[in-house]
């Protein structure tokens, strides 16, 4: 699968939300994009997501416009004030929540065993706002997986949790190993800190992708 986002711009009541950007990304790669705050990155993902319809510009699926396609495809994770869960539920309420969204059991029990699946039963009380960041980030990627027909994920801003940034990279990079398509949005500091060539808000000729299934694929 490949997603080609073509000079996608999207405006405002007031002013652009985003300037025209382009990415390409493929079944098991990673796109870092790093942008200033304020430059459009929740924008640019429900964009890239089929939620949100360009200005100018469009996303094309394999090829071709499809908004219901994208919108199957890809899992927007933790957007701000889109898809990151209610700060004051615990890890269990939240992670019950996400397990019935994907269409899974979402009981006590089976909320239970997943945490304990996924090492992090002892937070299941804890509100989710006081869970480590790293976790949070892991735990919200990994269930967003299990969503049905999910074939690309978008994760947004992980940075402004306060972790480093190398502790969610590497939830991303797992996420493409697993043969998944994935674009994570960070702030220029963080892409800066990872020394990762990131695509950039506002660009239309970005950087080849992280094609880290056809690197595994030529080590074998």
């Amino acid at each position: 699968m490949e997603i080609h986002v073509q000079s996608v711009g999207i405006d405002g009541a007031h002013g652009p939300l985003l300037h025209p950007t382009s990415l390409r990304v493929r079944t098991g790669e990673l796109a870092l994009v790093a942008g200033e705050p304020g430059t459009g990155h929740t924008a640019f993902a429900l964009a890239l997501g089929g939620r949100m319809k360009p200005s100018v510009g469009q996303v094309l699926v394999d090829g071709k416009p499809d908004d219901a396609a994208l919108r199957r495809l890809v899992a927007i994770v933790d957007a701000p004030d889109v898809s990151s869960p209610e700060e004051a539920l615990t890890l269990g309420a939240v992670i019950g929540e996400e397990l019935a969204f994907a269409s899974q059991p979402a009981n006590r029990k089976a909320v239970a065993d997943w945490l304990l699946a996924h090492d992090a039963r002892e937070h299941a009380n804890v509100r989710f706002e006081s869970v480590p960041a790293e976790v949070r980030t892991r735990l919200l990627v990994e269930v967003a997986t299990q969503r049905p027909g999910t074939e690309a994920l978008v994760l947004v801003l992980p940075d402004r949790h306060g972790a480093g940034p190398h502790t969610w990279w590497t939830t991303a990079t797992k996420a493409a190993e697993n043969g998944l398509a994935v674009v994570v949005l960070c702030s220029l500091t963080s892409a800066r800190l990872l020394d990762v060539t990131a695509a950039r808000i506002g660009d239309r000729e970005q950087p080849e992708t992280l094609a880290f299934m056809q690197v595994q694929e030529e080590g074998q």
